[in-house]
């Protein structure tokens, strides 16, 4: 059995929207959940998408970095601190834009297939 989402995932998950009703109140913060939404009133603090996706993302996000820093040293020789200034806030900022774009994907998938911690989907 399933629930009908207000609209796909991943445009729930772009734009952080509750899957109930579509508005863009699933994030308190930068990658937080809200307790509630306060259109529709669905409780999200019983979504358990926990920190899953957060090694996965690293890794890939990791891997397209290392290969660009490799790429730019090979082809340009910059000094060692453009490399920092480059890469570590590029790190960071898709690192997080991912995050967010995943737990919000989680959490619809989670709504939409009633999924809860300790309880077998039958």
């Amino acid at each position: 059995m399933s629930r009908p989402l207000a609209k796909p995932p991943a445009v729930l998950a772009l734009r952080g929207g509750c899957p109930r009703c579509g508005a863009p109140t699933l994030f308190a913060s930068l990658i937080g959940f809200a307790g509630a939404c306060p259109k529709c009133g669905l409780d999200f603090t019983g979504f358990d998408v926990g920190d899953a996706a957060a090694p996965f993302l690293i890794f890939i996000i990791g891997t397209i970095v290392v290969v660009a820093a490799i790429w730019v040293e090979l082809a340009q020789s910059p000094p060692w601190w453009l490399h920092v200034v480059l890469w570590v806030p590029l790190t960071l900022m898709l690192t997080l834009a991912a995050l967010r774009f995943a737990k919000g994907l989680l959490a619809a998938l989670e709504y939409r297939s009633e999924a809860r911690l300790g309880r077998r989907h039958e």
